[in-house]
């Protein structure tokens, strides 16, 4: 998924959009940590070599990590929401002509956290395809 490219107003409906799709990008990831832990449960069954052990337990360490990084963002994400509530609620007639600033910082976090996933992701293939 590309992010949309930063523009200085948005509309709430936009944001919102943003929001949501970021959501269920960082929920599905949080899953997919879920099946790399049961992997590396896997490898661990085979394998009793300190080699083996000590690269299995930097991947649970990131792994632990990673889930940590994703709900910041979901706890970001969810945060900026609730502002846009707010400002709804208090503003109901003018929310649909108000333009709000681009939440660039968060889209530059996601955008980041993508990187690190992929990166993150070749490296835990690598290893799998090592030892399984």
């Amino acid at each position: 998924m590309n992010s949309k490219k930063t523009s200085p107003n948005l509309h709430l409906n936009d944001l919102h959009t943003e929001h949501t799709e970021w959501l269920k990008e960082l929920m599905f990831l949080k899953d997919e940590l879920k099946f790399f832990v049961a992997r590396l449960e896997e490898v661990a069954a085979r394998y009793t070599s300190m080699e083996v052990l000590k690269e299995l337990e930097q991947f649970q360490n990131r792994i632990h990590i990673e889930s940590n990084i994703l709900d910041e963002l979901i706890h970001d994400i969810n945060a900026h929401e609730h502002e846009l509530a707010a400002f709804a609620i208090k503003n109901p007639v003018a929310i649909d002509h108000v333009a709000f600033d681009d939440h660039a910082p968060l889209r530059s976090k996601i955008d980041r956290n993508r990187e690190l996933q992929a990166e993150f992701k070749k490296e835990y293939l690598r290893f799998l395809a090592k030892w399984l």
